[in-house]
């Protein structure tokens, strides 16, 4: 992994942090949520006159991941309504590197060095310690919150193999990320009216600016980590993003006061150790 790929991974993952607070903080996060697809969608427009159409081998990955995000909004939305942001949040990003990097391995065989493999299992160490001993609780586990989490980064697992895969077959990653935006946004704010009907249409007039907001920083997060996974191994990717957590860590504590506690300076310790590593590696 280069340098300049390094930085903009660490770039992406304070940008995936940032909109995830966002949605946490808003009182409808599923209004909000699909609201964010949809700025990922405006944020797509004025890239798709110049990048090139998704050739018919391409298709079938961006329809998979859409049917996989869809999961992904449905538990991430369940886990914040059942725990903080400093443990869902974690769990729901911190599990998914391992799960990647299996899946790398056995269905890309993709196999990442041995300096690699150490730092995903400090970065996914960490990032479990952070969950499991960090609830509302002072350290008790909060089972619908784990759960939801956990099964969110089941979705997670999949949608990164899916994209990146999809990224490396179309023309460029841009191409690849500018339509899926597009379809991803329509399908979404389709799924929104359909659960919803037209009591969404006053949360859409009031909440449009974060809506906005929270769909452009969500669109760079995802279009930087699929661009990385065409310049770098999908599994060493996807774990540097979870530095993310770091940085909700600290929009946990300082923005929505929520404790700080022995276990998570260990977490964030053991984090930037998996981050050293996977940058020697």
């Amino acid at each position: 992994m280069t340098l300049t790929v390094f930085f903009a991974v660490l770039a992406a993952a304070a940008m995936h942090a940032a909109w995830n607070a966002l949605i946490k903080m808003r009182g409808d996060r599923f209004a909000s949520i699909s609201l964010t697809s949809l700025g990922m969608s405006l944020a797509a427009l004025p890239v798709i006159p110049f990048v090139e159409f998704p050739g018919a081998d391409v298709w079938p990955f961006i329809a998979a991941s859409l049917a996989i995000h869809i999961g992904y909004r449905l538990f991430l939305v369940m886990a914040y309504e059942a725990g903080d942001l400093a443990q869902t949040y974690p769990l729901a990003r911190g599990a998914a590197p391992l799960m990647t990097t299996v899946g790398a391995i056995f269905l890309l065989a993709e196999l990442p060095t041995l300096l690699a493999i150490l730092g995903i299992v400090l970065l996914s160490t960490g990032t479990l310690l952070m969950s499991f001993r960090g609830g509302r609780g002072l350290g008790r586990l909060d089972h619908r919150a784990v759960g939801f989490a956990l099964t969110t980064s089941i979705f997670v697992t999949g949608y990164t193999l899916t994209d990146g895969s999809g990224a490396r077959l179309a023309a460029t990653a841009s191409s690849y990320a500018a339509w899926l935006f597009l379809c991803d946004g329509l399908v979404s704010m389709a799924i929104g009216f359909y659960y919803r009907g037209r009591s969404l249409l006053p949360i859409m007039k009031t909440e449009w600016h974060i809506g906005v907001l929270t769909g452009l920083l969500s669109a760079a997060s995802y279009w930087i980590a699929m661009w990385a996974m065409t310049k770098a191994p999908i599994a060493s990717v996807a774990a540097l993003r979870e530095t993310s957590i770091l940085f909700a860590m600290l929009i946990s504590v300082f923005a929505l006061r929520e404790k700080m506690t022995g276990w998570r300076v260990a977490a964030a310790l053991c984090i930037v150790a998996g981050v050293v590593a996977l940058r020697l590696g």
